[in-house]
């Protein structure tokens, strides 16, 4: 017994057998638990389990597996996860290391390190053959949870020694797996910082550390379980480099052992970039492992990965130190590599991998400090200059704050290469400069700009100093065995600016790169006029550049209706190429289409240009006609060779195979498999083009002929179910040659034959107009016709200009076509998502269908009773004999429908119903007047009035459906002008004209708002704003382009006979507005007089007057205006009077329709009153009778009670009237008498009406007529000494000299006033002899009106004239005037468009002459006459000098 008390258990007797523990336990009965016996069955078990312990295999054992030779914790381990306290299992662990501690005679604490780091070892231990791996399997990771907080424990009572373990894992370390490491980094056991800084060669954890991290990426693709794990692997090891690594350190406590973690941090990551960055040196595939390895370590480069653990000043650090390496990586590159290289280092060029580097390195940095930091690096390193370059391409394509900082980098390199002379400095700013400009003109200024704006000019970085011209071509002349031929061809095309006595300089290396280029068999006659000198692309053969270019020139002439200014340069300065390449390449012969093209009228302009020779052109006619009868010739053979051939014959035999196999839809491989075929074939019968490489922008589209050709006519399809019509469609899409037939006789069968197509093949067409929708990415732009301003619009906008509603035929057509697509798409694409559905369904086509039910079917209008059978639509569509009122009721009614009525895309807006409405044509629409005009009061106050703006409607703001109704028929009248004409359709009727129905709607409307407005003060607000009509012109007005091109003009001219148009159908009292001073009401005319002055008056066909039906619109509205006031002929007479300096023209116009206004006005105001009319009025009446007195056979009256200006109008209107010379002398000898404002006054209308005979000639009155006229008076004026040249001084300033003349310059348009110039040197020959003498004015307005008439012939700005006056002491016996003028850029091209023009105007006294020169840029010697004075040209160098002399007096 004390054997076993003091050392073993009892042994069984060895007669008894040993039964199984089951068998012992069935055996005993079972007996009740008692507390004491827990404490001594403790006790025992914890005897036997000291007997023959390791505590390494103990370790191990707590993690759960069971060993045979060991004893096992499995069920404490069990009871610790199922939530019972492991109390029992970390103690005793705790008490058999510290009595194994004390039999070894060793530390505790150190024990357990070397134990724990043991176990550890053999938890890592991978099978023998195996790789290495960084992360644990499952298994591993259950038992280094166990061990950790086994661990933790002994951390927690202080049993366990940090320092002993991290010596003891470094033992270990080629055995340890990094996710491990990182364990105990993560449970705060043993940090990643005292880990590292605990071994004393810091190379050797360097290369354990990278070598980890790497398996880690390596192995990352692979676990796709583990990749979370991993990412926090890499991202804390990441966040401790970081931040260790780039931290601020103060001087005071820098030492060996502070300094040894920051180096191992920031080595390791240098190894990491290193592998980067030679890893993306080669060209790796996307699907190798060092693809997804880099990849996976650009991750660690996401701000976002590190938050807040990481101070923003250290992530900057990291990201600078990252740049910096990048830049200065391996470099072996010389810079003439870089200059030979660079255009392959361009940002598309560039490995992704690398622009991703470089794009997250950016975001931490704003562009600034990038541009510093860049400029650093090149100042203080030998850099790799692919690096640096695709650098700069990056930053200047991501960032677009950096392109103007990279331009005043390159401004600082500059001005340091031409200071310093610094080498350097300049071929670093040429390769940036040159690396910017690849990424295009959006991006960058293109080279040759830069290189023209940094020596193209006085003011250019090279100063024109010897010293600093020799270092440039010096620089340059270095370049040239290495450098592409483009950038060579810009130093030649755009010199730098040589003064004369260094231009050998110049010669010198013009003559070196031109030797160049010719040994690269590079010719620069053979560049091109739009060739792209920055472009990276290989130098492409002559003639293709050529057609590039008459391309690109019939692109810019349909822009602007002009030749290009480059070709006309081209034609003089480069007359070789534009003769022998640019004129073949356009005159190549083809077959003339019918209506002239833009080509066409491109080649009539060059011809009446005379920049076609004659004979070139009567050959290409010639050329053109033979093409036209070789084609016919061929035609007539395919005719007579049977039939079409063949292949048309195989096509029909692939389409009947189809037709079978559509049948079954779900033999979608068979199917797939014979459009594959048909394709084929159709290629064949197209004549085997290859439409692969074909990037057609736009599709042609000509509708002059109905006659369809027998491939057109051939192919009719029922069955629409399956995919295979979306296949075929898209295959069809392919054929780029066959889409224009395809448009063609889809428009022919909708325009000619729609009435006559069967419901099923309505059904086909819709079908087909849906899936062509679906593939409109394939589609390109549609052209509508074949003129040279021939629309261009997308397949998405074809259906609804397709299909119009202008007439009974065209809405029987539209509704059946829109019912059956939107049926057929509803039940095509039900089972994919709303998206999808929402995207093929054509937005016009619902909205048509909207406007069409809701105007046809009165059942349609009113609340909707929605139904939720989807294929109740295509149902109704499926029968042989279709009820369309009834599908369109059936698909009005789906919830399906409806639903898409809400999206924005498909509402149909006042705006669009409107537009719709004013197509129709009143006179042959499918309902009735009374019928039509139902339906527009219930769409105008029941449906749109009421309804919100969000969902189309006016939000019940009656003014605002107004507003929106005038802004529609302006656009309408504007739109239908400009229609492309569709030949026999309905469609070619085009006009400016107003859709009756909507003009009586809006007339209604406004009469309501105007009969609330003149309720009274307690009501209608005061309307002081103005009229909305106004407002909604000066805001249109406002919108348009300024452009002074004849083109822009006319629009713009046409746009305000819409609004005058719009006016006259409007009540006349809108043109007045009132103003309410409690129960006083007063009239005004600011608006009206606004639009008067500023827009109406310049597009009026007679000097100095409006129309006569606008005048006579304003009078009546004023008479209506002034009834509600208190003393009606007071506000008439105060709205005339402001007339007179306001808006004179109104009273000038009154004169000249006075007798067609006085019976109107006369009525109208006896209807109200019985008093005579308002003084004012009869004002004009007085004027009137005044004018007529001077004609023959009438009494003189006196124009005492006339204002002078009035009076000299009304004669000049009926001296015009009369057209007879001999009738104008006889009115000025009674006008002899009369006042010098009045003489004054005439003389200016005489003048209008001299212009008025060259812009608007008429027989009564001719050019020569009116001159006469103006001599005359020119000559009543010189004859009583009064003045006159004031007329030619009028500014919009006042001054005291011109006061009472300055309401002239408000009665003529501004097209008169700047031909003003022209009207003075017209009567040159008539001036007095005395002039000079007696007005000392004379000599400046000369000069001014010189000036004014220059600027007139170069298309200039009187704003950007400046002129500077000198007068001699002599008292005006001698004058200069030094000048320069600088024309619009966006001019009409002009001899003189291309540069600002100066020069002297010189009037000498003694000599009595005026002369004038004129310093230029000339294309080319001219001669013409101007008013009988000689144009003289004296060329000196390059700049010609133009010497005008005007003109000379007698002595």
């Amino acid at each position: 017994m004390s054997a076993w008390s003091a050392d073993s258990p009892p042994v069984p007797a060895p007669s008894r057998r040993r039964r199984p523990l089951s068998e012992l336990l069935a055996g005993r009965v079972k007996q009740k638990y008692k507390p004491e016996r827990e404490q001594k069955l403790q006790e025992a078990a914890v005897f036997l389990l000291k007997r023959h312990q390791n505590l390494n295999d103990l370790f191990l054992e707590v993690g759960g597996i069971q060993c045979k030779k060991t004893l096992c914790f499995t069920s404490l381990i069990d009871h610790e996860i199922s939530g019972v306290p492991g109390t029992h299992s970390k103690s005793f662990i705790v008490s058999t290391v510290q009595e194994q501690a004390s039999k070894l005679g060793v530390p505790v604490g150190i024990l357990s390190a070397r134990t724990a780091a043991s176990s550890l070892e053999q938890l890592c231990q991978v099978p023998e053959g195996s790789r290495q791996a960084a992360l644990l399997n499952l298994e591993q990771r259950k038992k280094l949870s166990s061990l950790l907080d086994i661990v933790q424990d002994l951390l927690e009572r202080g049993l366990f020694c940090r320092v002993s373990f991290c010596q003891e894992l470094w033992k270990v370390q080629h055995s340890l797996v990094l996710e491990a490491v990182w364990q105990l980094h993560s449970k705060s056991i043993i940090g990643l910082e005292e880990l590292i800084e605990s071994h004393s060669d810091s190379q050797t954890v360097v290369d354990w550390v990278y070598n980890n991290l790497f398996l880690v990426c390596e192995q990352i693709e692979n676990a796709i379980k583990e990749v979370d794990v991993a990412e926090h692997i890499l991202s804390d090891f990441m966040r401790i480099f970081i931040q260790r690594g780039f931290q601020k350190v103060p001087d005071l406590r820098r030492n060996v052992e502070l300094e040894k973690m920051p180096q191992i941090c920031i080595a390791v990551l240098q190894k990491i970039l290193t592998y980067i960055l030679s890893a993306l040196a080669t060209e790796i595939q996307e699907e190798s492992s060092t693809f997804k390895t880099v990849k996976c370590w650009l991750n660690m480069f996401r701000c976002s990965v590190y938050g807040s653990m990481v101070s923003p000043d250290s992530l900057q650090k990291f990201f600078s130190y990252t740049l910096t390496q990048i830049l200065i990586y391996n470099p072996v590159l010389k810079v003439c590599d870089a200059v030979q290289r660079q255009k392959d280092w361009s940002f598309a060029r560039t490995c992704p991998l690398l622009t991703t580097l470089y794009r997250r390195l950016f975001v931490i940095f704003n562009p600034k400090l990038l541009i510093e930091h860049l400029q650093e690096v090149l100042e203080t390193h030998e850099v790799n200059w692919q690096l640096v370059l695709s650098c700069v391409s990056t930053l200047v394509v991501c960032l677009a704050e950096a392109q103007q900082l990279v331009k005043d980098f390159l401004a600082h390199l500059m001005i340091k290469a031409f200071e310093s002379y610094d080498l350097e400095s300049m071929i670093t700013a040429f390769l940036i400069a040159r690396q910017a400009a690849l990424e295009g003109p959006s991006v960058f200024i293109p080279y040759a700009e830069w290189f023209k704006v940094s020596f193209g000019n006085v003011s250019g970085y090279h100063g024109c100093s010897k010293k600093a011209l020799v270092f440039l071509f010096k620089f340059l002349s270095d370049l040239v065995p290495f450098e592409a031929p483009q950038y060579m061809k810009i130093h030649i095309l755009h010199p730098p600016l040589v003064p004369v006595k260094y231009r050998s300089l110049l010669m010198e290396y013009i003559t070196l790169a031109k030797t160049r280029l010719a040994d690269l068999k590079v010719a620069m006659e053979d560049m091109g006029l739009y060739e792209d000198l920055s472009s990276t692309k290989e130098v492409i053969e002559p003639h293709c550049q050529a057609q590039q270019d008459v391309e690109k020139a019939i692109q810019v002439f349909e822009q602007t209706g002009k030749i290009p200014v480059t070709v006309m340069e081209a034609s003089i300065f480069r007359k070789p190429y534009y003769v022998s390449r640019f004129l073949p390449a356009l005159l190549i012969p083809r077959v003339l289409p019918g209506t002239p093209d833009s080509r066409m009228v491109f080649i009539d302009s060059l011809r009446r240009a005379d920049k076609l020779p004659p004979n070139l052109y009567s050959n290409y006619l010639q050329a053109c006609s033979t093409a036209e009868e070789r084609q016919l010739e061929d035609q007539v053979m395919k005719m007579e060779s049977g039939n079409a051939g063949e292949p048309l014959e195989q096509l029909k035999g692939e389409l009947e195979d189809l037709r079978s196999l559509i049948i079954n839809p779900a033999n979608y491989d068979a199917l797939s498999a014979q459009i594959a075929v048909i394709s084929e074939k159709l290629k064949v019968v197209l004549g085997d083009r290859d439409d692969s490489g074909i990037e057609t922008s736009r599709i042609h589209l000509h509708f002059h002929s109905a006659k369809l050709g027998q491939g057109e006519q051939k192919v009719s399809m029922k069955y629409l179910q399956g995919c295979w019509p979306s296949l075929f469609v898209k295959m069809i899409c392919g054929h780029r040659h066959l889409l224009p037939a395809l448009f063609a006789r889809f428009y022919q069968l909708i325009y000619h034959q729609g009435e006559c197509l069967s419901d099923i093949h309505v059904l086909g067409l819709a079908a087909l107009a849906v899936h062509l929708n679906e593939s409109k990415s394939l589609v390109p732009e549609l052209v509508l016709g074949s003129s040279a301003h021939a629309k261009t619009q997308l397949v998405t906008e074809f259906w609804e200009n397709l299909l119009s509603c202008r007439s009974q035929k065209s809405f029987s057509i539209c509704i059946r076509f829109c019912v059956a697509a939107i049926s057929y798409t509803l039940c095509k694409f039900s089972s994919h998502s709303y998206d999808v559905l929402c995207d093929c369904l054509p937005a016009g086509l619902v909205k048509k269908v909207q406007f069409v039910v809701l105007r046809m079917y009165l059942e349609a209008r009113g609340t909707i009773c929605q139904e939720d059978d989807v294929d109740l639509p295509w149902q109704n569509l499926s029968s042989s004999s279709i009820d369309w009122k009834k599908a369109a009721l059936c698909l009005w009614k789906q919830k399906n429908f409806q639903k898409l009525l809400k999206e924005k895309q498909f509402q149909l807006t006042y705006r669009d119903w409107l537009l719709f409405e004013m197509e129709v044509k009143p006179d042959n629409d499918i309902i009735s007047d009374s019928e039509r005009q139902y339906f527009h009061h219930w769409a105008l106050y029941q449906q749109y009035l009421p309804e919100s703006s969000v969902a189309g409607g006016c939000d019940g703001d009656l003014e605002k459906a107004c507003s929106i109704l005038v802004e529609t028929m302006v656009d309408f009248c504007l739109r239908s002008s400009s229609c492309p004409p569709l030949e026999n359709s309905e469609s070619s009727i085009c006009g400016n004209i107003l859709n009756r129905d909507i003009l009586s709607r809006l007339q209604e409307m406004v009469l309501e708002l105007e009969l609330e407005r003149w309720r009274g003060p307690s009501f209608g607000p005061s309307d002081d704003g103005g009229h909305f009509t106004f407002r909604i012109f000066q805001k249109r007005l406002q919108a348009i382009e300024n452009d002074s091109t004849v083109g822009k003009r006319l629009l713009k001219q046409q746009e305000l006979l819409v609004y005058k148009s719009i006016l006259m159908g409007l009540p006349p009292s809108v043109l007045i507005s009132t103003h309410v001073s409690g129960w006083q009401r007063s009239l005004h005319c600011e608006d009206f007089f606004h639009f008067v002055n500023n827009e109406l008056k310049n597009i009026s066909p007679r000097e100095c007057a409006l129309a006569h039906d606008i005048i006579i619109h304003f009078f009546r509205g004023l008479l209506s205006a002034c009834l509600n006031c208190k003393d009606p002929s007071k506000e008439v007479n105060l709205i005339l009077t402001a007339c007179q300096t306001h808006c004179p023209i109104i009273l000038s116009s009154a004169v000249l329709w006075w007798p067609r206004l006085e019976p109107v006005l006369q009525c109208q105001w006896k209807r109200h009153f019985k008093t005579a009319l308002p003084q004012e009025v009869a004002h004009i009446a007085t004027c009137q009778q005044f004018a007529r007195s001077f004609l023959p056979a009438e009494a003189a009256l006196s124009f005492k009670h006339c204002t002078p200006w009035i009076a000299a109008v009304s004669v000049h209107f009926a001296v015009h009237q009369q057209g007879d010379p001999e009738t104008t002398k006889q009115v000025l000898k009674k006008l002899v008498c009369e006042g010098e404002e009045l003489l004054v006054s005439f003389f200016f209308f005489s003048l209008m009406g001299l212009l008025s005979s060259y812009l608007a000639p008429n027989e009564g009155m001719n050019s020569q007529k009116s001159l006469d006229v103006c001599a005359e008076v020119l000559g009543c004026l010189e004859k009583r000494k009064l003045s006159w040249l004031v007329l030619f001084q009028l500014t919009k300033k006042e001054n005291s000299s011109n006061g009472r003349y300055q309401i002239l310059q408000h009665l003529a348009s501004d097209q008169y006033l700047r031909l003003l110039p022209f009207a003075f040197y017209s009567l040159v020959a008539y001036f007095d002899d005395d002039l000079f003498n007696r007005e000392h004015a004379f000599p400046y307005v000369t000069v001014d009106m010189y000036l004014k008439l220059v600027q007139l012939f170069v298309a200039g700005e009187t704003s950007v004239i400046s002129a500077k006056a000198h007068l001699s002491p002599e008292h005006g016996k001698q004058c200069s005037i030094f000048y320069k003028i600088k024309p619009k850029t966006s001019s009409s091209p002009s001899l003189l468009s291309d540069t600002s023009i100066g020069g002297s105007f010189r009037i000498d006294n003694k000599s009595t002459s005026v002369s004038a020169s004129l310093i230029t840029k000339m294309s080319k010697k001219k001669l013409f006459k101007l008013n009988g004075g000689n144009v003289k040209i004296f060329t000196w160098g390059f700049y010609p000098s133009l010497h005008i002399k005007m003109f000379r007096f007698k002595s």
